[in-house]
C-alpha cells in the first residue's frame, strides 16, 4: 500500500494492483475480497519465483542486495566505512544522508529511525498516531547509535497486535524528549567526538498527529496469510500501519509485496 498524510492529519491510504492503484478510504464499510493468484515475483529482478524472502525478494537478491542486509535492520551495525557495503553506489545514495532519530506514540512510546525522505511514511507504516523528530544525523551508522542508547531506556519496537486493538494514550512528547536527553548525552558526546561536532543536532519540532481511517477496531486479532489462505474476505472495518482490518481478521499487505493479488468490491 501507499499512503499520504493530509494536512488535518488523516491518512489516505491507495492499494498498488499492477499499475493501477486503488483509493482504500472509500472502501471503508464495503465488502472486499483479495485472491492471491499463486503467482509470485521478485520485485528487484523480476523472476517468478515460489516463495518470496525480504517482503517480496526472490533468494539470491536477498542474499546481495545492500538493502537486504542485516544492517537495515539494525543500523548500528552498518558496514559501510569498512568497505563491505554489498552496494556501496546504493549505501551512498540510502545509507551515507541524514536521517531523523524519532519518538513515536505506537502501540506505547517508541524510538525508531528513518532517512529523511521517508517522514512521514515511515511513521504510517508504524501505525503511529504521534511522531517527533529529535535528533537529525549524518549517516544511517549514526542514527543506529543514538537509537540503540534511547532503547536502552524506552522501547523499540511496535506491538503489532495492541497497535491494531486502538489508539494507544496520547503521550506528551516533547516532554518526554527532553527527560530522556539527558540520559544520552554521554553517548551522544561519545558519537559527536568519533564523526565530528555535526554528526548529531538537536531538534525542536512540532509534534505530528496521525488519524487512522477506522470505522471499528478488533478485540482479538487473527492474521490472514496469503499463502495459506489464497482467498481473504470480509467488511474491511479500517487500514493502520500496512495492515487491512477487516470484521474476520487483520492482514499485513507488505508482507506479501510482489504477489499477484485481485481485488473485487461487492
Amino acid at each position: 500500500m501507499r499512503a499520504d498524510l493530509a494536512a488535518d492529519g488523516t491518512v489516505n491510504y491507495r492499494m498498488v494492483l499492477g499499475e493501477q492503484e486503488v483509493e482504500l478510504n472509500p472502501l471503508i464499510g464495503k465488502h472486499l475480497t483479495l485472491n492471491f493468484s499463486g503467482h509470485i515475483d521478485c520485485q528487484h529482478c523480476g523472476r517468478k519465483v515460489k516463495k518470496s524472502y525480504a517482503q517480496g525478494y526472490c533468494f539470491p537478491c536477498m542474499q546481495k542486495l545492500a538493502q537486504c542486509d542485516m544492517c537495515i535492520m539494525k543500523p548500528e551495525t552498518c558496514h559501510f566505512e569498512q568497505g563491505t557495503c554489498r552496494e556501496p553506489a546504493w549505501g551512498e545514495s540510502n545509507c551515507m544522508i541524514p536521517h531523523y532519530v524519532y519518538l513515536a506514540n505506537t502501540s506505547g512510546l517508541k524510538v525508531g529511525i528513518t532517512r529523511h525522505t521517508q517522514i512521514p511514511t515511515r511513521w504510517i507504516d508504524q501505525g503511529a498516531t504521534q511522531a517527533l523528530p529529535i535528533f537529525k544525523v549524518s549517516t544511517r551508522l549514526q542514527s543506529g547509535l543514538v537509537e540503540v542508547a534511547l532503547a536502552e531506556f524506552i522501547a523499540d519496537k511496535t506491538n503489532w497486535r495492541a497497535m491494531l486493538k486502538g489508539s494507544a494514550d496520547a503521550l506528551d512528547l516533547k516532554v518526554i524528549a527532553e527527560e530522556l536527553k539527558p540520559k544520552i548525552a554521554e553517548k551522544l558526546a561519545s558519537v559527536s567526538l568519533k564523526y565530528g561536532a555535526d554528526a548529531v543536532t538537536e531538534l525542536d519540532e512540532d509534534v505530528v498527529n496521525l488519524h487512522f481511517p477506522v470505522k471499528q477496531y478488533l478485540t482479538k486479532i487473527s492474521s490472514f496469510n496469503f499463502d495459506k489462505t489464497p482467498e481473504v474476505s470480509g467488511v474491511l472495518l479500517g487500514i493502520k500501519g500496512q495492515y487491512l482490518i477487516f470484521e474476520t481478521g487483520v492482514i499485513n499487505l507488505r508482507k506479501f509485496t510482489s504477489y499477484h493479488v485481485s481485488l473485487q468490491v461487492t
